[in-house]
């Protein structure tokens, strides 16, 4: 019995303090922080798109994976400059 949950607890360790194989039901979501004092958000990825709104500095939202042309996508389809956002320490933005 000792082996095993020694055996769990190195799994544990070497996963980055997560658990193993998604038991928790969810999976880590994308979330990013916003870096400068005031960001254009964009209906598409270059600077040359409408501006739809702004976010302000640390501010946190969801975003996707998808970096293009510079910028990263926002989880509602909106743009931002990905220099000017920076990955959450639990989210998963690959």
């Amino acid at each position: 019995m000792a082996g095993v949950l020694a055996t769990a607890g190195v799994m544990y360790v070497a996963n980055g303090g997560k658990p193993m194989g998604g038991a928790s039901g969810a999976s880590a979501e994308c979330e990013v922080t916003v870096t400068a004092d005031i960001l254009n958000v964009r209906t598409g990825p270059a600077d040359t798109e409408p501006i739809v709104s702004t976010l302000r500095l640390d501010a946190v939202v969801k975003a996707e994976r998808t970096v293009q042309n510079g910028f990263r996508q926002l989880s509602d389809g909106h743009w931002v400059k990905d220099d000017f956002v920076t990955p959450t320490s639990d989210g998963d933005c690959g």
